[in-house]
């Protein structure tokens, strides 16, 4: 069943989210990286370094800086794919795994605080 929001219950869920995971200990992502992030894990791979630059209408420089973030994190991984040496493929972490599932919870948490 569709959960609907109004647009000032979206926007305090959103508040309230934000709020958690600046407050939450763990280091913060900027919007360009929980795209990356959340692309990575909610869609099926493969995921490219040039895959997830259209996808999001930025430069691949954009995406590496990103994934050069979140690879010191342990959030993602990237290697050369073996078939295509130019190609770099995105990988899933366990770590990242952690961290989505995570950010799942406060989500559910947040929504179930909303007032009807």
């Amino acid at each position: 069943m569709p959960v609907e929001l109004r647009p000032s219950q979206a926007l305090r869920l959103w508040h309230d989210v934000m709020f958690d995971i600046v407050r939450d200990g763990e280091p913060d992502l900027s919007a360009r990286q929980m795209a990356v992030l959340l692309t990575v894990y909610l869609e099926p791979p493969p995921h490219t370094v040039r895959g997830l630059a259209a996808k999001l209408k930025v430069t691949k420089p954009a995406i590496t800086r990103a994934l050069d973030t979140m690879g010191k994190l342990k959030l993602l991984d990237r290697r050369r794919d073996a078939a295509d040496r130019r190609n770099v493929v995105v990988q899933r972490t366990v770590e990242g795994a952690l961290a989505v599932e995570r950010l799942g919870d406060m989500i559910v948490a947040r929504t179930r605080e909303l007032p009807l």
